[in-house]
Order: structure tokens, then sequence, then C-alpha cells
């Protein structure tokens, strides 16, 4: 028996790396999926049948059930097609992990309209797309689901040469903090994961030489979006989890006070307010740090 037995998932980008690694462990643990991936380059150019056709065959050669979906999360026929795929050849979709992406990284003095455009496109208008038609199945359906969608620590913290990806991330993260709370209505279930993981379109990104292909190998992250979508996280909603080798921090927002007067009172001087500010400067949490890269 497996914890996600008798679950329909529908993965998007699950050809390789993370989404790779989701299919393959919910469809051990039972689940039937829809294994999505436009087949492109890491920068988005192009598109073969090929990488999601591969996933397939290793889920189905383990005794798991899966389809092929070849469709572009950010082409709202597309999305609206890879849910109803997963209803025509499974019945149903019980859980929706919004994975793909692209990078196209570059400084923002170097950023051109194009990259910006495109990584925007793939990442927040392909979870919007893909997300709302899942979102609108289960709402049919009537019996709730899981929703994961993929942020990153550029979005939430910060990276250097990733203000496209950054935005696009932060965007979703901002999305799911939304939704959830629509979907408490329906039973289903929104969070939020922000992984750090070895694949091709990370390669680059992290040291060489110090093994991080085993130490982030990307099949460390998946058993929290697996887990996510068993019925023993149903209570687990609008949480943001970070996930690296094989730790898991759940991620929650901390306030300090720093200028405080009664309401009654008329506005801040602006010296007196920067005064107030800066009085326990030294003692604010430190902030992150620049990640030198060459563009």
């Amino acid at each position: 028996m497996g914890s996600l037995d008798g679950k329909v998932a529908v993965i998007t980008g699950a050809g390789g790396g993370l989404g790779e690694t989701h299919a393959l462990l919910m469809a051990k643990e039972g689940a039937a999926i829809v294994v999505n991936d436009l087949g492109g380059a890491r920068d988005g150019s192009g598109a073969s049948s090929s990488m999601a056709d591969q996933v397939v065959e290793k889920i189905r050669a383990a005794g798991g059930k899966a389809v092929a979906d070849y469709g572009n999360v950010a082409n709202e026929a597309d999305a609206k097609a890879m849910v109803q795929r997963a209803v025509d050849e499974f019945g149903k979709i019980d859980i929706m992990v919004a994975n793909a992406g692209i990078l196209r990284d570059k400084s923002f003095k170097n950023m051109t309209n194009e990259m910006w455009d495109i990584v925007i496109d793939v990442h927040l208008r392909g979870t919007y797309l893909t997300v709302k038609a899942a979102y609108d199945q289960m709402v049919e359906q009537g019996h709730g689901g899981s929703i994961v969608v993929t942020s990153s620590t550029s979005g939430l913290i910060g990276n250097f040469g990733q203000t496209n990806y950054g935005a696009a991330k932060a965007g979703i993260a901002g999305f799911a903090r939304c939704l959830f709370q629509e979907g408490l209505k329906y039973g289903i279930r929104v969070n939020v994961l922000a992984p750090a993981a070895w694949s091709r379109l990370t390669a680059d990104i992290f040291p060489q030489g110090q093994n991080m292909e085993e130490l982030l190998s990307p099949d460390k992250v998946s058993p929290i979006v697996a887990w996510l979508g068993t019925d023993e996280a149903r209570e687990v909603t609008g949480r943001t989890f970070l996930a690296q080798g094989n730790a898991v921090t759940l991620l929650s927002w901390q306030a300090h006070s720093l200028a405080v007067k009664d309401n009654q009172e008329g506005p801040w001087d602006v010296s007196e307010l920067g005064k107030s500010v800066l009085e326990n400067f030294d003692k604010w949490p430190k902030g992150p740090q620049p990640t030198p890269r060459q563009f």
C-alpha cells in the first residue's frame, strides 16, 4: 500500500530534474501521473516529446500508471488540456504540482525585455494557468485536493543575476498565499515549495567539485511534495517549505517593530522617525548577502 494509492496527479515540467523525481516517487507511492513536459531547452527554446515519454516509460516499467503530456504551461488551452487528460485517463485530478520553469539569467544592466517576459510567462503565468485549470476541476469534483507551487529562495530572499526569475518566483509565492485562503472553502490546500536541488536548470549555479550533485540530489526534495498530496496532510495549507538535501524547513515571517507611537498623535517627524528606525539597527536580523556570479 502506498501513501498516494488511488490519487491522480498532474506534474508540470516532469521530464527531468525535480519534476521527474516528483513523478517517480509519487507513482511509487501509488498515484497515477500525468507527466507534462514541453521538452524544451533550459532557456525555454525548442520542444520534444522524448523527455515526458522517458519518464512515463520508467513509471510503467516499475508497475505504475502514467501518461505523457507535451503542452506548454503558458498556453491556456494546453493548461486546460493537461488537466482534462488526467480526467479522461484516470477519472479525476487530486494533485497539481506546478513545477515547470526556465532560466534566462543576466545582470539587470544587461537584462532585455525578451529575457524578462519569457521567464515571467513560463513561471508566473504558467503557474496561474495550470493551477487555475486544476483548481476549477477540483471545485467541480467536490472532494478537495492538493496544489503545490514552486517558488525559490531567489524570489523569497534574493540572488544575483535573477531579477526576472526572482520576480516570477516571488509572484508565485504571493499567488499561493492568497489562493490558499479561498481554497479552504472547497477543501483545496495550497502550499509553496522553495527547493534547492541539482538539475540541468541549476547545474552551473552551485559550487563545482563539492559533490553537490549527490548532496542536493532532486530526489531528496520530492518526499515533502509527495507527502503534501497525502490525506495525512489534509490540514496543511498556506505554508512555505524550504527543501534542500534531506532538510525541510518551514518558512514563517517575523515582524520587528521599529517605530511606534500612539495613532491619536500626528505623523512622525521625518528625522525623528529615522532616529527611531536606526536606534537598534545593529540588532536587526542579518540580511541576505550577495551571491557573486559572472555574467
